[in-house]
């Protein structure tokens, strides 16, 4: 009976004449060497030129992949082999290796050598690893050598073909051959290796229209091909089937039986004359050159044929030779140690060969037999003797929950049902039949629908409008997934309603099946496991569905397929294409327990969590999460991370904090601090980013909070940490404008610190500007012109600052003036809106403003000022506008109103505010303050302050100078114990020290004056002001109360 290999077409790329093409063993890459003198590499799988190289103007005849080295070798007719990095498209290295046309390269596949062919009649080794040198040449053909290949089963011998119509087989070391095979009439163009261990065969293909094929131990002729209509161009045995691919120019490509070597299949694509072929190992994958293009097909199935009964006996089929296994004689210590995907090494045993190529293998549901199908045909055998019980023609097998029952597919439209070996009886269903499914129900499928049967009646019971790939069923015969290309479908058997039906409609019954879940997954094999679907994917992912959700067990690292679960060992047992056998552990108490939770039968869960072992218990608890259960998945989970995370999406705090703590991870700490502070607790929200080093978050919690002690700490801690941004905003923030500037020397940034200075504090400019020369000066390579020396200091070049003795009076000024607070409802403009200048002029006009012999400022030292209670009073009873407006003048001129009716002088008075920490954090309380130094006079000036969250106590104290009467210090004394205190909270912006300012152009805008008056609108107020407002009344606003002298 014939193979009847399914044969499908992957790649049809159209290009210039092809004349040699390869595979590669890992990426889905064909390589195709074109006349025109191009090498293109196409992806198979989705149709794409995946890289293009450019070699010559000339052809090239040959080109092999090197995976090894990440390497395509080529060779043309310009005589030269030449090597490219296929990653970079580099040409790593080119050389001239023979004096005619390059006809074939083979490379060898452990050593570093490559061998050529030519029309020079030569055959040349050459070695990579010592600068491509020639290692051998060999002679004793007497036309051009077309074609060599090295021998897959000893690699210290090969085979090669020639036009002098002999095939010559050669050993490394010895420069003449070891024999010559004749028989070809006409020169011969092609030869491959048989890569099978149990025949020592060559084939070859010549000008004379015959396939030859050679035993070369013997060294006889066993089979001739006949068949082409023209040269055969092109031979090659594939490596995994039992197949002859032979090409021609009579345009086909014929696939012969490597056994009975009858003809098979015959492929034309109609691109013309065929020129090359190519099978890959370990793949179904060919490849072949045709003169307008290059075309990639698959034969037959990857997917091994092998099958696992329910008591761990393995049988599978290597070519037509049958082997087995059991896992029962297994070590149960060492599978119990065995690591998830490790091989397992198993006692194989021979058992036969099978009369027919099994294409798949399959045991019935007790089994006591097994069933090998192929070439058109089936053999049911007995599968501990392996002894034939029945056989017969068919297409297709399968096997249905009863052990006695089984359907074979004659062909597109029957299916014969058996039963203890004997027909009972034929199905006909009314559609083309691609394949049939076994199980509690015989499925017919077909490209548009699948259609379930009655084993016993043969009527139909239910018809689903599906393009089906294949059919799943559970043990139980509850539930079904029915897989298609993209997609698969979870579907419940309703027995009763089928056995209690009065009538089905053309469709079958309704109610046969309900739909429980869909996913869009493509399965490449499944089982199931109760209520748990076992199923490996197209991306080499082993996962199950149980209760609607996915649940990954493993990322595999090649395709493999599933063959069967055992529930006393707990594994999963898999293997691949080169049967090779793994597992992973699966615990079916975790899997009954998922089931009972997707039941809500939580009663049953309950009594089986303390089964599940703590290694698998964070697994369950992954799912628990899925399934939205975070509470019992925090108490089930055993992995610190998971618990970690977990106890932030339920908001435990001190659980997450007990975590972090174990953990000790930067990351954590950073995820606590933004819950902490989602939860307004800013002071483990500190802690956590301090823990984080999380400088810049520490400064929008300091900023925020209105910390004057936590901001100082973290300009202290980041610089000592080399954050300098963090740092120097800090500093910047708490006005400390002279660290500022140190911070930019120090980070040797001596540019921005000259234009700082310049900006913000005038009179350290000499000393940076000197830092800068100097920076450059070392930097001077000799004869170079000094470009330092074109910076100019204010000391030195006067005339090239304008007013610059002005900026430094105005920075004194400033610094006087930033000590005097404003209330915090004021809304002063920033300094570029002002006119420092001016208000410096004005103040010193008014005697409120002298500068002493030093240079230093000095706010009204006039020794006539006097200061009583009455100015206090004013200050208290000043209208609301001349507080908003902050206007120096109208604050003085109701101080000197005041002070004009006085009869009681004093020569100094000063105040100072005391702060203290409020017992009442909730109290949201703002007030406004007025102080002044103990060595000045109260002043006009105002600084802006916002309210804060966190409330303190503010009590102002009139005292007076020691040097003074006693009397005035007595009546200080008195006063003390009388001290007012007013709901305040600490101002960042009030409490700090405020920066120095350069005043002609303006100044930072971090120090804000209150000297202009507010825009008001015809209503009153502004609308920011009165969005301000709406925040403000949300908390008590109370003004200071000063004590009476």
């Amino acid at each position: 009976m014939p193979l009847r290999l399914d044969v499908k077409k992957k790649l049809l790329a159209r290009s210039d004449r092809v004349k040699c093409v390869d595979l590669h063993p890992v990426e889905t890459w064909m390589l195709v060497a074109l006349y025109n003198g191009n090498v293109h590499i196409w992806n198979y799988e989705n149709q794409q030129l995946v890289k293009s190289f450019e070699v010559c103007e000339l052809p090239v005849r040959c080109a092999k992949f090197v995976p090894r080295k990440n390497w395509v070798i080529t060779g043309s007719d310009d005589m030269h082999v030449r090597v490219f990095n296929y990653n970079t498209l580099e040409r790593v290295h080119q050389f001239e290796a023979h004096s005619d046309y390059l006809r074939s390269i083979a490379v060898h596949p452990s050593q570093s050598f490559i061998l050529t062919s030519s029309d020079d009649m030569l055959i040349k080794l050459w070695d990579w690893d010592n600068k491509w040198s020639v290692k051998q040449t060999f002679e004793g053909h007497t036309h051009y050598v077309m074609q060599l290949v090295i021998n897959p089963k000893d690699n210290n011998t090969f085979a090669t073909a020639s036009l002098d119509k002999t095939v010559k087989v050669w050993q490394f070391g010895s420069h003449t051959a070891n024999f010559t095979l004749e028989g070809h009439e006409k020169g011969v163009n092609c030869i491959d290796y048989y890569h099978g261990g149990d025949r020592p065969y060559l084939i070859s293909g010549a000008d004379d229209r015959l396939v030859k094929i050679w035993d070369y131990q013997n060294k006889t002729c066993v089979a001739t091909l006949d068949g082409h209509a023209q040269n055969v161009s092109a031979v090659c045995f594939h490596p995994e089937l039992p197949v002859i691919i032979t090409g021609s120019e009579d345009s086909t490509v014929r696939l012969w039986h490597a056994s009975t070597y009858r003809l098979e299949t015959t492929l034309n694509y109609g691109l013309e004359r065929v020129w090359c072929i190519h099978a890959l190992r370990g793949s179904n994958t060919i490849a072949i050159g045709y003169d307008e293009g290059s075309v990639t097909v698959k034969l037959g199935r990857e997917e091994p044929a092998v099958s696992m009964d329910s008591s761990g006996k393995i049988l599978w089929a290597k070519h037509s030779e049958m082997q087995q296994a059991n896992l029962k004689t297994l070590d149960a210590a060492a599978l119990e140690q065995m690591q998830d995907g490790e091989r397992i090494l198993l006692s194989i045993k021979d058992v036969g060969s099978c009369e027919i190529y099994p294409q798949t293998l399959a045991h019935n549901s007790n089994g006591r037999y097994v069933v090998a199908c192929g070439d058109g045909e089936y053999i049911v055998y007995t599968a501990m003797a392996l002894r034939n019980k029945a056989f017969g023609s068919g297409l297709e097998f399968v096997w249905g929950a009863d052990p006695s029952e089984y359907a074979v597919r004659e062909s597109t439209s029957s299916i014969k049902i058996f039963k203890n070996f004997k027909e009972v009886r034929t199905l006909r269903p009314d559609v083309i039949m691609e394949g049939i499914e076994g199980g509690p129900l015989v499925a017919a499928r077909s490209a548009n629908a699948l259609c379930f049967f009655d084993w016993e009646t043969g009527s139909l019971i239910r018809r689903i409008e599906i393009s089906a790939k294949h059919v799943y069923w559970s043990d139980n015969a509850e539930m079904v997934a029915i897989a298609s290309e993209d997609a698969f479908y979870i579907l419940k058997y309703n027995k009763e309603a089928v056995e209690n039906v009065t009538a089905a409609d053309i469709d079958g019954i309704e109610d046969a099946f309900d739909v429980v879940g869909e996913v869009q997954e493509s399965i490449k094999t499944a089982i199931w496991i109760g209520d748990c679907f076992i199923f490996t994917t197209d991306l080499n992912r082993l996962n199950y569905y149980v209760g609607g959700e996915i649940v990954t067990i493993a990322h595999m690292d090649r395709p493999l397929y599933l063959l069967g679960y055992t529930p006393k060992e707990s594994r999963l047992y898999l293997c691949d294409k080169d049967h090779n056998f793994v597992s992973y552990r699966l615990l079916l108490s975790v899997l009954e327990y998922q089931t009972a939770v997707m039941r809500r039968d939580f009663d049953t869960a309950n009594t089986m969590l303390p089964v599940i072992p703590r290694d698998h218990r964070t697994r369950v608890a992954h799912f628990l999460e899925k399934q939205g259960f975070r509470k019992q998945a925090l108490v089930v989970s055993q992995d610190p991370d998971h618990r970690f995370e977990l106890a932030l999406s339920l908001g435990d705090l001190k659980l997450a904090y007990d975590l972090a703590v174990i953990a000790d991870s930067e990351e954590k700490w950073r995820q606590l601090s933004q819950a902490a502070t989602l939860q307004s607790e800013l002071m483990l929200a500190g802690e956590c980013l301090g823990r984080a080093r999380d400088y810049g978050g520490l400064l929008l919690l300091a900023t925020s909070a209105g910390s004057v002690a936590l901001l100082s700490k973290l300009a202290s801690d980041a610089e000592l940490s080399a954050q300098h941004n963090s740092s120097f905003l800090s500093y910047l923030l708490l006005g400390d404008l002279d660290r500022c500037l140190e911070i930019l020397i120090l980070t040797n940034r001596l540019p921005e610190a000259a234009f700082f200075a310049r900006t913000y504090c005038p009179s350290q400019v000499d000393r940076v500007v000197s830092l800068w020369k100097e920076k450059i000066s070392c930097r001077i390579l000799e004869g170079q012109k000094n470009i330092g020396e074109s910076l100019a200091q204010p000391s030195k070049y006067p005339n090239l600052f304008s007013g610059f003795n002005e900026t430094l009076k105005a920075e004194r000024f400033l610094k006087e003036l930033t000590k005097l607070p404003i209330k915090a409802s004021a809304r002063p403009p920033i300094n570029t809106e002002r006119n420092i200048l001016g208000e410096m002029a004005e103040a010193e006009k008014s005697g409120a403003l002298i500068f002493n012999e030093d240079g230093g400022a000095e706010l009204l030292r006039n020794e006539n000022a006097v200061l009583d209670s009455r100015i206090i009073e004013a200050c208290n009873t000043a209208t609301d506008s001349a507080f908003l407006s902050g206007n120096v003048q109208t604050i003085l001129n109701s101080s000197r109103a005041l002070l004009t009716t006085s009869t009681t002088p004093l020569s100094q008075i000063s105040s100072k505010i005391m702060h203290k920490s409020s017992t009442t954090p909730d109290s949201q309380t703002d007030s406004t303050a007025v102080t002044s130094d103990s060595s000045k006079s109260l002043s006009g000036q105002y600084i802006y302050t916002k309210p804060l969250s966190h409330m303190s106590h503010i009590s102002l104290e009139i005292t007076a100078p020691t040097d003074i009467n006693s009397d005035i210090a007595e009546d200080s004394e008195e006063e003390e114990g009388n001290l007012v205190d007013v709901a305040m909270g600490p101002d960042i912006v009030r409490d700090r020290a405020r920066p120095d300012i350069v005043p002609s152009d303006g100044g930072p805008d971090v120090v804000e004056s209150a000297l202009q008056p507010q825009p008001e609108e015809k209503g009153g107020r502004t609308d920011k002001w009165m969005m301000e407002e709406e925040l403000v009344n949300q908390i008590t606003i109370k003004r200071p109360r000063f004590c009476q002298h």
